[in-house]
């Protein structure tokens, strides 16, 4: 959960912000966030490929570009980890195996 923690203040702090609440219209929360939680592939693939387009999270509509990162497996699921164990939101634990999978489909 720390490295977790110090990726995420890295990588994902400027938009979603430091409890992971966003920026309402712009850049949709991860805290209690059920977009995020839906899916966990969806989740590692937009971290290492970017996303863009509409998405709806929380019953908003989000319309906005993220950029891939490059990161390891293992960085890769330590701040998935993180966020999906954070404000609200209880994951199952991410393996680097499942980075692995996906990245390489």
């Amino acid at each position: 959960m720390d490295r977790g923690k110090e990726l995420y203040m890295s990588y994902c702090l400027t938009c979603h912000m430091q409890n992971g609440e966003g920026i309402p219209g712009t850049f949709p929360p991860l805290a209690n966030a059920d977009y995020l939680m839906e899916d966990a592939e969806r989740s590692i693939s937009q971290i290492i490929n970017g996303a863009s387009g509409e998405m709806k999270v929380n019953g908003v509509v989000y319309n906005n570009v993220m950029p891939g990162f490059d990161m390891t497996d293992r960085e890769i699921a330590d701040v998935l980890n993180y966020i999906r164990n954070s404000w609200g939101n209880q994951g199952e634990v991410i393996a680097e195996e499942q980075i692995h999978e996906v990245r390489n489909k």
